[in-house]
């Protein structure tokens, strides 16, 4: 059937060119669109349940509104493992589900079951689902800094609340726009208690005023002078005066009671859970962009960016949009140096090819089969939604050596019949039929053996399956085509290209020297084989030893350009202590020589993927690239230096990386490579 194949290809050379070169344009439009990443996303198919219920201890939102969803959770068809969190005023329940299981039908069973659940949670409680992002959606993150001190925190989150983060949520690829940092501005009712007693006027009936007082009404509508009238009864609250004009009733005499009488109204911030600050100066506003699950990272930090350049123009004097993290810098940073490796792999393929043939031309038709055939890999690559990444590159490096097996080896061949016979225009596609229909049988069932010797990788299931999967399938696919290749195009190349003087192989000078130094060897090894192989099973043998001595761990250290510091504060600090230590903390961290920004974030950002208690430092330092740094610098010493610099009582440091530990806090709910959890029915023996 291979011979057959062969023929049929050398018959139909105008065929075959003709669907190569749309092949290659096919393969090269797949390459402009194939999305960007740094490394697979490894995070498991989840969804969010974030509930509010404001003003309530941790324990009433444990009992109340968190257990009762986690329990109805649990029979979420194809949930594998459900966690809950508490904390003061919220409540989050993450539902895991298995792999392969499409993150819309998941929502929309989560929605189905909390339909079930909501009328037995509490009124003030309003449950939604988070954004349909995974636990590495945040690509991009930026402050909103007034350098003049033009506006205030509460104007500042005014402008990100109702300007800037509506505007990125029209950005395509952006699931979410969340907010950290600010003030909230709110009206404050501040009740006198020895007023409200002596008027007799529950507290009940002062809230009933302020919702009845702060509502707009409808009255239908009237016909004067042959034209229709809406009637409208505007009630909004517009300022303060406004309040305290709301009335509570009347006296024993009949004048109103307004509820300036009973209370102090005042314009103030909402109680905060999450302070941002830039470089230790102070506070600021912070912005996240979460993208959307399936989207191509890089495209959406690009449209974010250029957004944000637009929207720049149309804020206050003295406001500017300040930039503390960029996933694509990483991501190109990932991808430019696996592909500067694969133009040396490809060069030296090329090289070697050019250098053993001893023909130019004869090389031609190895390096020419080689980029077509890792373009048919990225055509199936876009086809099935795999992103370029450091794995799924990888793969299509493994493979290029592989690749061009066949064509040297047919070369070769090809090489030896014209040695035995002069090849001519008359009899030149006879003699290539002859010398391909030879070997090409074999090398095709050789090349097939080593594209299916990946086939145990599909095997592997969750975070591995996610991590290696990449690989074994642009491996798999650029051997596929090169196996293709080698019995349809090879042929045809080979019949236009070889031409001229060919240089016998024992007259090429490079193989004259190869097979001087090897004669001695393999003659010695024949003469004693048992020898040779005590020595091979010694080895062996010997090899066990520092294989368990080596140690081993899921996926090596990968230097994402940036640092997160995310220490832990002792349990129960105060708003005002946690911004003083996160004030601190950058500040110190800012004098470092390497270090280009510094954006710290202590306690949640408003969105669903995020449940950090207040107790928790969030903080993303930006370094300079490595030709600033100082000689002989190197981030391990960094690492050590930041960590002699920053000593506070009560403050455990932990140095890391941002996307494996949100990999790392995703999967275990740990954000340190090793944690302990101690569980009892008594806290105080706990602690």
């Amino acid at each position: 059937m291979i011979a057959r194949v062969i023929e049929w290809s050398l018959a139909n050379r105008f065929l075959v060119l003709l669907l190569t070169a749309i092949l290659t344009g096919w393969g090269i439009w797949s390459v402009k669109n194939t999305p960007l990443d740094a490394i697979p996303d490894l995070s498991d198919v989840q969804v969010i349940i974030k509930t509010s219920y404001p003003g309530q201890a941790p324990r009433v939102v444990e009992d109340q509104v968190t257990y009762p969803l986690t329990t109805a959770m649990l029979s979420v068809p194809g949930a594998v493992n459900v966690r809950g969190y508490s904390f003061f005023g919220d409540s989050y329940v993450y539902i895991i589900f298995e792999d392969g299981t499409d993150i819309y039908w998941a929502r929309s069973r989560v929605l189905e079951y909390l339909s079930q659940v909501a009328p037995n949670l509490p009124p003030q409680a309003r449950s939604a689902l988070g954004p349909d992002a995974t636990g590495v959606g945040w690509v991009y993150e930026y402050a909103l800094v007034d350098r003049e001190n033009r506006h205030d925190l509460a104007q500042l989150r005014s402008l990100q609340d109702w300007f800037l983060k509506y505007e990125l949520q029209t950005v395509p690829g952006v699931s979410e726009v969340a907010t950290i940092g600010g003030m909230v501005k709110q009206y404050q009712v501040v009740l006198d208690p020895n007023r409200l007693r002596a008027y007799g006027i529950p507290l009940m009936k002062v809230k009933q005023a302020i919702q009845r007082a702060n509502s707009e009404t409808g009255g239908s509508v009237i016909e004067m002078a042959e034209a229709e009238y809406m009637v409208r009864a505007t009630g909004y609250i517009d300022d303060p005066e406004d309040l305290r004009r709301i009335p509570l009733g009347v006296n024993r005499q009949g004048t109103p009671i307004l509820l300036r009488d009973v209370a102090e109204i005042r314009l103030g911030p909402q109680m905060r859970r999450g302070i941002a600050d830039l470089d230790g100066e102070g506070e600021v506003v912070g912005g996240i962009i979460v993208m959307r699950f399936g989207e191509n990272a890089l495209t959406t930090i690009e449209a974010v960016k250029a957004k944000l350049k637009e929207l720049q123009r149309s804020l206050p004097e003295g406001v500017e949009i300040v930039e503390t993290y960029d996933r694509s810098s990483l991501i190109m940073r990932a991808v430019e140096t696996l592909e500067g490796k694969l133009v040396e792999e490809f060069l030296v393929v090329a090289l070697v090819c050019a250098v053993f043939l001893f023909h130019l031309r004869s090389a031609l038709v190895a390096i020419v089969s080689l980029p077509i055939g890792i373009l048919i890999a990225f055509i199936v690559m876009h086809g099935q939604g795999i992103n370029a990444n450091i794995m799924s590159l990888g793969g299509i490096a493994i493979a290029i050596g592989a690749m061009v097996d066949a064509a040297i080896v047919m070369i070769e061949n090809l090489h030896k019949h014209m040695e035995r016979e002069a090849i001519t225009n008359e009899n030149r596609w006879r003699i290539i039929a002859e010398s391909t229909k030879e070997v090409g049988p074999p090398l095709f069932f050789s090349l097939l053996i080593i594209t299916l010797s990946f086939l145990p990788v599909f095997t592997l299931e969750a975070q591995e399956g996610r991590l290696f999967a990449p690989l074994a399938f642009t491996k798999t696919y650029a051997m596929a085509a090169a196996t293709g290749l080698s019995v349809t195009l090879v042929p045809v190349l080979m019949g236009y290209f070889i031409r001229g003087h060919i240089t016998p192989e024992h007259k090429n000078p490079v193989n004259r020297l190869l097979m001087l130094l090897y004669r001695p060897v393999i003659n010695l090894v024949l003469r004693a084989p048992k020898t040779v192989l005590a020595v091979c099973v010694a080895l062996v043998i010997v090899g066990f030893w520092p294989i368990d001595k080596i140690g081993s761990e899921f996926m090596p250290d990968l230097d994402e350009g940036d640092l997160m510091y995310m220490p832990t504060t002792f349990p129960g600090v105060s708003v005002g202590k946690a911004r003083q230590l996160l004030q601190q903390t950058d500040r110190l961290i800012r004098t470092v020589p390497e270090v280009k920004r510094v954006f710290g974030k202590i306690g949640r950002a408003e969105t669903a993927t995020d449940p950090a208690p207040l107790t928790m430092i969030e903080t993303t330092i930006q370094l300079k690239p490595r030709d600033q740094w100082r000689e002989g610098m190197t981030l391990e010493k960094l690492i050590e230096e930041l960590n002699e610099l920053i000593k506070f009582p009560g403050l455990t440091n932990a140095w890391v990386m941002p996307i494996k530990t949100r990999i790392d806090m995703l999967a275990t709910g740990i954000k340190t490579p090793v944690g302990i959890k101690v569980s009892g029915p008594d806290l105080s023996v706990i602690q």
